[in-house]
C-alpha cells in the first residue's frame, strides 16, 4: 500500500469517526444540561470549509513548505495517526461523559487521569494535531494556514464555552484542576 493510499484511508476513517461521534454522542436537551452556545454549529462548518479550501490550495498550487520536501508527507501521516490516537483515547476515557455538544450529565465526574493528567482537553489537542497533519499534507504554507488558523480559533471558542460549563458544574474542583493542568499543550498552553 502506498503512503498516499494509507493517508486517504486514514483520512476517511477520521471523517467517518467524527460523523459517528456527532450522531452517537450528541446530548439532547431532554437528557442532559446542554451549554453548547452554538459552538457545535460554528466548529463543524469552519472545519469543513477550512479543510476543503486548504486542501484545494495544496492540490492547485505548487508546494511551498520546504520546497515540498519528501519527508513532509510521512510526517503528516505520523501526525494524523498520533492525532487520531489522542482524540480517540480521550473520547474512550470519558465514556458516557463525552458529548459532541457541550453538555453536563447529572452523574458526570471530573476526569483527571490518563491523558487528562497532562491537558484538560486532550480530545481537542488531538484535533489540533489532526489539523496540522492535514495542513502539512497540502505541502503549501497558505493551505496550512487556511486549515490551521480558523479551525484553531473555532476550537478555542469551543474550549471557552466548555470551560464555563465545567466551572459551573464542578466549581472549585475544576478551578483547582485548571490551575495545575494546561488546556491543550502540556506545560505550555
Amino acid at each position: 500500500m502506498t503512503l498516499s493510499a494509507f493517508w486517504t484511508i486514514l483520512n476517511w476513517i477520521w471523517i467517518a469517526s467524527e460523523v459517528l461521534i456527532l450522531v452517537i454522542t450528541r446530548t439532547r436537551r431532554s437528557s442532559g444540561n446542554v451549554h453548547d452556545r452554538g459552538s457545535l454549529l460554528i466548529l463543524w462548518p469552519v472545519i469543513v470549509i477550512s479543510i476543503t479550501i486548504g486542501t484545494w490550495i495544496g492540490e492547485s498550487h505548487p508546494p511551498t513548505i520546504f520546497g515540498g520536501a519528501h519527508w513532509i508527507r510521512p510526517l503528516s501521516l505520523a501526525l494524523l495517526i498520533a492525532g487520531l490516537a489522542i482524540r480517540w483515547t480521550a473520547i474512550v476515557t470519558l465514556g458516557r461523559s463525552f458529548s459532541a455538544n457541550v453538555a453536563i450529565h447529572a452523574n458526570q465526574t471530573l476526569h483527571k487521569t490518563g491523558l487528562f493528567r497532562f491537558v484538560r482537553h486532550p480530545s481537542y489537542s488531538g484535533m489540533v494535531i489532526l489539523f496540522v497533519a492535514v495542513g502539512l499534507n497540502t505541502r503549501n504554507w497558505i493551505g496550512l494556514a487556511i486549515i490551521l488558523i480558523p479551525t484553531t480559533i473555532a476550537l478555542l471558542y469551543r474550549i471557552h464555552v466548555e470551560e464555563a460549563a465545567l466551572t459551573r458544574a464542578f466549581g472549585q474542583e475544576y478551578l483547582d484542576y485548571s490551575g495545575c493542568t494546561k488546556r491543550l499543550i502540556p506545560g505550555i498552553y
